[in-house]
């Protein structure tokens, strides 16, 4: 690394050091709001644009098959860049990060970075987003390393809606063994996110419920989103957040529950019975932008302000020019300070044809 691995802490009370980053009066840098008053807390780190699955609102095959061409070796961020930028974010508020890709545990030793990340000061909560085609192996690894908690990505239970939406001969009872690993082991609590797409898997939202219901684990239901521009979405195969509910509700007592935290982003609901808890998460029908505060950085480095953004910002060029810890969090405060993005607010006609970063880049 060109520079200490945590940002260099300086006192004082709230004011402008040289560098231009402001710190307060512990010393700790932070960043300011953005120009729609929302904070910087929460980090998705992408540490591979691969993956070994297909899905349909992701990665088409049709587009993404074998001669597709994936980022080099050389081109992503390594362990020791990965763990620097996470620890200059933390440096400047964020408090959450999760670990995202591609499949990021199709990325070599993964663990160790885990471990890397997981040490880092002030870092309050270390998760996962995951298929779990290979969590049931290490789960155990991740946990003694440091990891937190898992989510997982699960979109139907009955075996052919499962390879039909990750176009994949995977066996979904695989998946469900991951689940149930990272359960006994503790990465507690486990979510599972199912995105739901009109045609293809709304079949399998009661179905997905029972299942879950009463496990300990925390269902969320997600609207097809039109990240990237290769899923050919459409509004039309949308299945609002409110018709969701509107099934689980022809089954079971639904009672909303409070947010937990400023800027969650799912709706919670817990079954009337007892059962544990749902969530819905309605980036189409009720657009949550005003709340967001999450920066995405992709594998190869760029730094995203919003899921649906068409440009990143290069971090990779300033770790690699020996550019000093202050430096970049002076340039990501800017970023941030900023940003004024809310696409999911603006969403129309008008946005449908414009650049958007891929999924799989971006991270999710």
């Amino acid at each position: 690394m060109t520079d200490s691995s945590h940002p260099t802490h300086g006192g004082g009370d709230s004011d402008l050091n040289g560098d231009g980053v402001s710190r307060g009066a512990s010393g700790r840098s932070s960043v300011g709001p953005d120009k729609l008053g929302r904070r910087l807390r929460d980090l998705r780190l992408s540490i591979t644009d691969r993956c070994n699955f297909r899905c349909v609102y992701c990665m088409p095959r049709e587009i993404f098959g074998p001669d597709f061409q994936f980022l080099s070796r050389d081109e992503i961020l390594s362990f020791e860049e990965l763990h620097r930028v996470a620890a200059l974010f933390v440096g400047l508020g964020v408090r959450k990060i999760r670990i995202t890709g591609g499949e990021p545990l199709i990325r070599r030793e993964m663990e160790q970075l885990v471990g890397m990340l997981a040490s880092i000061p002030e870092l309050e909560d270390l998760a996962m987003t995951t298929n779990a085609s290979l969590l049931a192996q290490k789960a155990q690894v991740l946990k003694e390393a440091g990891l937190h908690r898992v989510t997982v990505s699960l979109d139907a239970l009955d075996p052919e809606r499962f390879q039909a939406m990750s176009d994949t001969s995977f066996p979904v009872e695989r998946v469900l063994e991951g689940i149930r690993v990272a359960q006994e082991v503790g990465l507690d609590p486990v979510r599972v996110n199912m995105v739901v797409k009109r045609g293809a898997n709304e079949d399998q939202i009661l179905p997905m419920a029972e299942y879950f219901r009463g496990s300990g684990v925390t269902l969320r239901f997600i609207e097809f989103m039109d990240v990237g521009t290769a899923n050919d979405w459409r509004l039309d195969d949308v299945v609002p957040a409110r018709e969701v509910l509107e099934l689980l509700e022809s089954r079971w007592v639904m009672e909303p529950l409070d947010p937990r935290y400023p800027g969650e982003v799912a709706t919670r609901y817990r079954y009337g019975d007892g059962g544990g808890e749902v969530g819905v998460i309605s980036s189409v029908s009720r657009p949550f932008c005003s709340t967001c505060t999450r920066a995405r950085v992709t594998a190869r480095g760029e730094l995203f302000t919003c899921l649906f953004g068409s440009r990143g910002h290069d971090l990779r060029d300033l770790l690699r020019s020996g550019a000093s810890d202050s430096e970049i969090q002076a340039v990501v405060q800017g970023i941030w300070e900023g940003r004024t993005d809310r696409y999911s607010q603006l969403r129309s006609q008008a946005t449908r044809d414009l650049p958007r970063v891929e999924m799989f880049r971006i991270g999710g």
